[in-house]
């Protein structure tokens, strides 16, 4: 069994974390999709300002999988929420026990700053990870539909006239 330890990313982990962002998109057949650099990451993950953060995820000592997360608010239960952007881990480290470290660690996370709750999303072909989630509790939110303004189309509409 693998030593498996999760730290706080720092701004030198920049070049580390784009790696598994690429290795997430190809995976995600959405490689062509990243437009973000190790620099973009350095700017916005570690701006003094930033509300997001990320984490690592070591098996003994080699680097097998992060995290970049931030926290939202529910109107409804008055509290802050932990939404989980991104959670991966590389192939030839899975079944090591990474990815549950991971998210026990958030967990932990939402638990200490009185989060009501703890979200995220997932692909939904990714039948590995939707059996990886439920098998550790979560459930599926059945009554929501993710939207998205980008791009030109966010452009215009931040335009557009009243």
């Amino acid at each position: 069994m693998a030593n498996i330890i999760i730290k706080d990313a720092v701004a030198s982990d920049a070049e580390t974390i784009i790696h598994f962002i690429r290795e997430l998109a190809i995976y995600e057949k959405a490689e062509h999709e990243v437009a973000a650099t190790a620099d973009d990451i350095r700017a916005s993950l570690f701006d003094p300002h930033t509300t997001t953060q990320a984490v690592l995820c070591y098996a003994d000592d080699n680097v097998v999988g992060f995290a970049v997360f931030f926290l939202n608010y529910s109107t409804w239960l008055g509290k802050n929420g932990l939404y989980l952007e991104d959670l991966y881990v590389s192939p030839d480290f899975r079944g090591i026990g990474a990815g549950k470290a991971l998210l026990r660690h958030l967990a932990g996370l939402a638990v200490a700053k009185d989060c009501g709750r703890f979200e995220w999303s997932v692909l939904d072909w990714n039948t590995p990870a939707i059996e990886f989630y439920q098998s550790i509790g979560a459930k599926p939110l059945t009554e929501w539909v993710g939207y998205r303004l980008a791009g030109e189309a966010l452009i215009q509409f931040a335009k557009s006239p009243l």
